[in-house]
């Protein structure tokens, strides 16, 4: 989604507290020094690819005196047979995320909103209710209790996820207020700075809140504070236009019923999530702008002050997980690593970057609606950045997010995750 997407993204399962005792993080300067498994990676991609996806890739660039790209692409970019390219444009989902957190912390530095005053007051009057003091920073945490608009358009509770997509998102189009509108309704879901729960409408209202302080569009001001100073040729913001412009790949929405073929998702509206998730990107841009953002001051985007409050995470409540301003932090065996993961129906994305900036890495699946696929594709993340595992001890038997029962090979490399595989 708009958990990825929406854009959900890594909204997680639970891991058990065997598997946490096998999460050793170390210094990120290994991460820079470790050479990535490129073996490793093409077999976990073989492993996205044979879970459903009609295609996968990886990007990996390492940044410095020594620039290098790895590029790993296995499969199909369509059913008609193109292969899989990694130099085509997707939509990116909750990936979005981290340009909204941009767009807020830029006006934080300009003095325009402070992150700890209730959000309502930079917001179009009536927008929430007066009784609701969340603040912009509980809210870019996820912490501010504000339930979720997309469970509402999914139906969480039964509908398929393909008649929902055909009913209510593909061709459907939302005013963003309406989003919030919908959330709203359900009133706060816990108080305020107590608890992590994901929710794309968190970020509907700061692309709002952008726009109310600006007096300009969300589109506008990515275009000009972001897309257009960094050269990001390939990154757009169309909602509601459905089509892709551009060499772009297809995406593939996964049936609920898996004898029924896969659907074409590539066109829809991305209304329904809006500033939380309906960028559309490509892996050199999404490589660029993660080594501005996390260049603080000297990549033009936000202040260092700024970058070190978007980096200062707090648990999420799931092993190895944790999230800051738009930003969430993995903790791989070779250290930690930052960005976001995204999907919207047909796209899985991750896109993470060591603290530093000095590598990259963009993992990309032609679909959703498969935990299968979103599960492989996080956990390639080990081999791009920390290189070959270890001999790996005997496996203990654990149950973990993937759900498949192996979660401690690789000497508990493996990431207890997986998105909401239903966005």
């Amino acid at each position: 989604m708009a958990g990825i997407t929406i854009a959900r993204s890594v909204t997680t399962l639970a891991a058990t507290a065997a598997l946490l005792a096998g999460s050793a993080v170390g210094a990120s300067a290994a991460q820079g020094q470790a050479e990535p498994d490129v073996s490793g990676v093409r077999a976990a991609l073989q492993r996205v690819v044979d879970a459903g996806a009609p295609g996968a890739f990886a990007v990996i660039r390492d940044h410095g005196k020594d620039e290098r790209g790895r590029t790993v692409a296995l499969g199909k970019a369509n059913l008609d047979g193109t292969p899989m390219n990694a130099g085509l444009r997707f939509r990116v989902g909750s990936n979005s995320k981290m340009f909204t957190s941009v767009l807020v912390m830029r006006l934080a530095e300009q003095g325009r909103i402070d992150l700890d005053k209730p959000l309502r007051d930079y917001l179009p009057a009536g927008t929430l209710p007066e009784s609701w003091a969340i603040t912009a920073r509980q809210v870019m945490e996820h912490r501010a209790g504000v339930y979720d608009h997309t469970n509402d358009l999914l139906e969480q509770s039964g509908e398929e996820t393909t008649a929902a997509f055909e009913k209510r998102i593909r061709n459907n189009v939302y005013e963003p207020k309406d989003l919030v509108a919908m959330s709203v309704k359900h009133g706060l879901q816990y108080t305020p700075g107590t608890a992590y729960a994901y929710s794309n409408t968190d970020f509907v209202l700061l692309g709002l809140a952008a726009e109310h302080l600006t007096g300009r569009p969300y589109a506008e001001l990515l275009r000009q504070q972001i897309f257009e100073p960094l050269k990001l040729r390939q990154t757009t913001f169309t909602v509601p236009q459905k089509t892709i412009a551009g060499p772009h790949v297809t995406g593939y929405l996964t049936n609920d019923d898996r004898t029924k073929p896969l659907l074409d998702s590539t066109e829809q509206t991305a209304s329904w999530v809006w500033s939380a998730g309906g960028v559309v990107s490509s892996a050199r841009d999404l490589d660029r702008f993660m080594t501005a953002l996390l260049a603080g001051g000297s990549g033009g985007l936000v202040s260092d002050e700024s970058l070190r409050q978007m980096t200062s995470v707090l648990p999420t409540g799931t092993a190895k997980i944790s999230y800051g301003l738009g930003v969430r932090e993995i903790a791989l065996s070779c250290g930690k690593v930052l960005g976001h993961g995204g999907i919207v129906q047909g796209y899985n994305t991750q896109t993470f970057s060591t603290p530093d900036g000095k590598r990259t890495v963009v993992l990309f699946a032609n679909a959703s609606n498969n935990g299968a696929i979103t599960s492989g594709l996080t956990n390639t993340l080990e081999p791009a950045f920390c290189g070959k595992a270890p001999a790996a001890p005997t496996p203990r038997s654990s149950i973990t997010g993937n759900g498949n029962g192996n979660a401690d090979r690789d000497g508990g490399r493996w990431i207890p995750t997986v998105e909401d595989t239903r966005i």
